[in-house]
């Protein structure tokens, strides 16, 4: 053979195997899925970072599992769109995806509401308990798809406090005429109890409780209202928020864009909604106590609703249901699902876990844990 036609030849066997080996060498998934590149708007500004951070917790793992194939770029509330119109962004296509509360959006349809959380519905283990095993997700994926959305639990905060008030509630008497920064279901349920709802945001908060403009005003929990110093201003800090039980916060997708995706991609962004959703409740848990006990230390002074208020809030909400469930068939159908499970919930929940937990209590109370 000749040698230059051997060593021409050899080149190109060279080539064609180091070509083949980058191919074997590059990501499954990278080979299988195109490059894609999404933008997704939060309804959150940066410095909650706790519920704000889970958009960039689902985000960073999606594109480190495709090795940047897919991106999701983050955009806080008020960059792209404001916070409240994050869901109809998605819906119209403005962006691919949002990272919003449903029952923002409420005042559209209560049905909204329904996934998130609603008063006296569940706590966070049985508000998960009911969207991945309940059919919970399902259920309200057929309601969103009415919108043109897709939607997956991207969060929750556990249950959130009752919110700070300027002077002490031991009766019902004494919400009759208050001004409170409380907005959806909760809102509507107070009303019926002659308390004044006012809706302001975030920053509107502080001056209006120093000022007199409000009387109260329901926030999140200790960690994200620690930030605020709403203790300087109303320091009695009520518990718990009845209204927000266990309350979810969705990844919502465009629908078009979501089905568009390849079957490894949806798969991928189902689990990486999952781990976001899983870690915001963990990271939760693990802030909320240090931040209670400097708020404390700062002067806020701890006081639960008494039995006589969570009492009537309970009656009025059942009878907003039921109004709500003889108008709405798609209201009717989410909240004969969730009641259904939280009547097994809460029985279940009494045997080991409130046993258990009260235990603990009362060796922590004792100064022995």
């Amino acid at each position: 053979m000749d040698r230059r036609s051997f060593i021409r030849k050899a080149g190109v066997t060279g080539a064609g195997a180091a070509a083949a080996a980058a191919t074997l060498a590059a990501p499954a998934i990278a080979q299988s899925n195109p490059k894609v590149s999404w933008r997704l708007t939060s309804s959150f500004p940066k410095s909650l970072d706790t519920v704000y951070g889970g958009a960039e917790v689902m985000s960073k793992m999606v594109s480190e599992a495709t090795d940047g194939n897919f991106q999701i770029q983050v955009f806080a509330g008020g960059e792209l769109v404001p916070g409240l119109q994050a869901a109809d962004a998605a819906a119209t296509g403005t962006v691919e995806a949002c990272h919003t509360v449903g029952y923002y959006y409420w005042g559209k349809d209560p049905v909204w509401a329904l996934a998130s959380d609603v008063p006296f519905s569940l706590n966070a283990r049985g508000r998960n308990a009911w969207h991945y095993h309940g059919g919970g997700i399902d259920l309200y994926n057929a309601f969103l798809a009415k919108q043109g959305l897709f939607g997956l639990p991207g969060g929750n905060t556990g249950t959130q406090m009752g919110g700070w008030f300027r002077k002490e509630i031991n009766t019902l008497e004494d919400m009759k005429g208050l001004k409170m920064r409380i907005a959806g279901f909760a809102g509507k349920v107070m009303e019926k109890l002659g308390v004044v709802p006012q809706q302001l945001a975030g920053s509107d908060v502080y001056p209006a409780l120093e000022k007199g403009t409000i009387d109260a005003a329901e926030w999140v929990g200790p960690y994200d209202d620690e930030k605020l110093g709403f203790q300087k201003v109303a320091p009695y800090y009520y518990y718990a928020g009845w209204w927000e039980g266990g309350p979810t916060v969705h990844f919502m997708f465009n629908k078009e864009k979501y089905e568009g995706l390849s079957p490894a991609y949806k798969a991928l962004l189902h689990t990486a909604c999952q781990a976001a959703d899983a870690n915001m409740l963990q990271k939760y848990d693990y802030v909320n106590p240090p931040a209670l006990r400097s708020l404390v230390e700062k002067g806020a002074q701890l006081r639960p609703f008494n039995q006589e208020i969570l009492s009537a809030c309970f009656d009025e909400s059942a009878k907003i249901y039921a109004e709500m469930s003889a108008s709405n068939p798609d209201f009717k159908t989410i909240w004969d699902s969730i009641v259904a499970f939280r009547k097994e919930h809460y029985l279940w929940q009494q045997v080991a876990e409130y046993n258990f937990d009260t235990f603990m209590m009362l060796q922590q109370r004792a100064g022995k844990l």
